[in-house]
C-alpha cells in the first residue's frame, strides 16, 4: 500500500458517534495532561490498522497526543459511564475513572475507537488519581500485541508515553498513559448501568447504537429483535474469547463485568499472567483470595458474566429467550476449545478420542508442574523418536513412564492423519509459540523501562508481535523462568 492511502497526524479526523448518544452515556471532559511528556514507543501496525502513514512514526507530536496535551482533529473526549459486577458484587459507582474516549475513526469499512489511558480525573474516578503507571502501561501494551499475535482478539495501543510525574501505587511510580485501540469499548457494564437506573429507552438505544455497527443485518429489525441478536452473538465471541485464552494459558486476573467486551474482545488488562508450569488453578492476581478468577475458572466466571449481561437484558426479552442465549454457551465453549486444542496437538482430523487425550496430557502437565509452552513447542518438533529427549527433559524422571505411554497412544492416534509428519510439524510451529508475555519476562521490561532504558521493550514487542518464529540469538526470551520468578505479585494496579 502506498503512502498516498495514509493520512498525516494533523488529517486524522476523529468523529464521536459515541459521545453524540448523549450526557446519559457519559461526560465531555478535557484530558489533565502529563507533565513534560516523552514518546516511548509508537505502534507501527496500529498506526497502519487506522490509516496513520508510517512516516509519521518519528513525529513528535506523539508525546503531545498521547498525554491529552494535544487532541486529534475531531475529538470529543467523553468519559463513559457504566457500572457493574466487581468480585460477584453490583458497584454502581463504576465508569472511565482514568480515561477518556478520544474519538472513532473509519478505516476500509470498520470503525476503531481511540481511548486515551491514563488522561486524568474525571466524574467516575471515585478517590483515584485518574493516572496510569509506567508499569501497568507497559504491561497492557505488551497483551494486546501477544495476544493478538496469538491470534485472540484484544484491544491494542497506538503509543505510549511516560513522565516523570509522581504517583502514588504500593509504591511511588512515574506517570504514563497510552491510546487504546478497540473496535469497541462498550462493556457488559454500560448494560447494566441502565438497566439498573432503569433508562431503558438509553438501553435500547445502546442496542440500535452496537447492532448497527456489528449486526447490521438487524438495523431495521424492532429492538427485541436486535437485543436478542445482539446477546447470541455476545455469548459466541466470549466462548470463542475464552477458549482462545484456555488454549495459550493466558489468564486475565479480574473478570468483573465491567472489564468484559460486549463483542467478546480481550479488554482491560490488569493482573493477567501467561501460565509457566501447567497450574490449572493459578491465580494472577494477589488480591484475588479465593481464586474466583483462576484460569480454571475462568470459562466458568465468564457464564457467571453473561448471566448478569441476560438480566440487564430482561427488560427486553422473555425468561425463556435469554435462558437459550445462555443455552448456546456451554457447547460453543466445548466446540472451540476442542478444535484449538487439536491444532495444538497436530490433529487436523477429529476423532471421538481426541477429548480424552487431551485431558489426559493435561493431567501429566498438572501432576509434573511441566511448563506448559515450552512443552507444545517441544511436541511441534516429536516425529515418534525413542527416548523423546526433548520431551523428557521438560518433565521430571518419574514420569517418564508416564509420558512414553501417552506418546504411544499419540503415535498410535497420528496414524490416523492424513498429513505428512514435517506438515504436522510445520502446522505445530505456526500454533504453539516460542515466545510468551510470561510475567517475569514483562518485569525485566518494566526494570529496565523505569531504569531508563527502553530496548528490552523494543525487543519484547518484536518478539511478541512474531512469536512462532525462531529469532536466532533470543532464546533467553523463550526460557523458562525460575522457581522465584513463577510467582511474582501482580495486583489490580498493575
Amino acid at each position: 500500500m502506498s503512502n498516498s492511502n495514509f493520512l498525516s497526524l494533523d488529517q486524522l479526523k476523529l468523529q464521536h458517534h459515541y459521545a453524540d448518544l448523549g450526557p446519559v452515556f457519559g461526560t465531555p471532559l478535557p484530558p489533565t495532561p502529563l507533565q513534560n511528556p516523552y514518546v516511548i514507543h509508537v505502534n507501527p501496525t496500529v498506526m497502519e490498522l487506522i490509516g496513520i502513514d508510517p512516516r509519521e512514526a518519528a513525529n513528535p507530536d506523539w508525546a503531545l497526543l498521547g498525554s491529552g496535551a494535544k487532541l486529534f482533529p475531531g475529538s470529543v473526549p467523553f468519559s463513559m459511564k457504566y457500572t457493574g459486577h466487581q468480585f460477584g458484587s453490583y458497584n454502581p459507582e463504576l465508569g472511565d475513572g482514568r480515561a477518556l474516549l478520544l474519538g472513532e475513526v473509519e478505516r476500509n469499512g470498520k470503525r476503531w475507537d481511540l481511548h486515551l489511558k491514563g488522561a486524568g480525573q474525571t466524574p467516575y474516578s471515585r478517590f483515584g488519581d485518574g493516572r496510569a503507571v509506567l508499569r501497568s502501561t507497559i504491561r497492557e501494551y505488551l497483551a494486546g500485541e501477544a495476544l493478538t499475535a496469538l491470534g485472540i482478539r484484544s484491544t491494542r495501543a497506538l503509543c505510549m508515553v511516560g513522565s516523570q510525574e509522581p504517583v502514588a501505587r504500593e509504591k511511588l511510580e512515574t506517570g504514563a498513559a497510552l491510546i487504546r485501540v478497540a473496535r469497541s469499548h462498550v462493556r457488559f457494564g454500560h448494560f447494566e448501568y441502565l438497566f439498573y437506573t432503569r433508562q431503558l429507552e438509553a438501553q435500547h438505544r445502546l442496542v440500535e447504537f452496537v447492532c448497527a455497527q456489528f449486526l447490521p443485518e438487524f438495523v431495521d429489525k424492532p429492538v427485541q429483535e436486535q437485543a436478542e441478536a445482539l446477546l447470541r452473538f455476545t455469548v459466541k465471541r466470549s466462548a470463542e474469547l475464552v477458549a482462545g485464552w484456555q488454549s495459550v494459558g493466558f489468564a486475565h486476573g479480574v473478570l468483573n463485568t465491567d472489564n468484559m467486551s460486549i463483542i467478546g474482545d480481550s479488554f482491560d488488562f490488569g493482573p493477567y499472567g501467561f501460565l509457566d508450569d501447567y497450574e490449572p488453578g493459578f491465580i494472577c492476581n494477589h488480591s484475588d483470595h479465593t481464586g474466583r478468577y483462576a484460569f480454571d475458572a475462568q470459562p466458568g466466571v465468564v457464564l457467571w458474566n453473561l448471566n448478569a449481561l441476560a438480566h440487564a437484558f430482561s427488560s427486553l426479552l422473555d425468561v425463556e429467550t435469554l435462558k437459550d442465549c445462555l443455552g448456546q454457551y456451554q457447547p460453543l465453549l466445548i466446540e472451540f476449545y476442542s478444535g484449538l486444542m487439536r491444532r495444538k496437538l497436530g490433529l487436523a482430523i477429529e476423532d471421538e478420542g481426541d477429548q480424552q487425550l487431551c485431558a489426559d496430557l493435561m493431567q501429566l502437565l498438572e501432576s509434573g508442574r511441566v511448563d506448559y509452552s515450552l512443552f507444545f513447542r517441544a511436541l511441534s518438533r516429536y516425529c515418534g523418536e525413542r527416548p523423546a529427549t526433548a520431551l523428557e527433559e521438560l518433565v521430571s524422571p518419574s514420569q517418564h513412564e508416564a509420558l512414553t505411554s501417552w506418546l504411544s497412544r499419540y503415535d498410535q492416534r497420528l496414524q490416523k492423519e492424513s498429513r505428512s509428519p514435517e506438515q504436522r510439524s510445520r502446522d505445530m510451529l505456526r500454533t504453539n509459540p516460542k515466545f510468551v508475555l510470561r510475567n517475569y519476562l514483562a518485569q525485566r521490561v518494566i526494570e529496565a523501562a523505569e531504569a531508563g532504558d527502553f530496548q528490552p521493550l523494543r525487543t519484547f514487542f518484536d518478539l511478541l508481535q512474531t512469536p512462532f518464529d525462531e529469532h536466532p540469538g533470543f532464546e533467553s526470551w523463550a526460557a523458562a523462568p525460575t522457581e522465584l520468578g513463577k510467582h511474582l505479585p501482580i495486583s489490580c494496579s498493575s
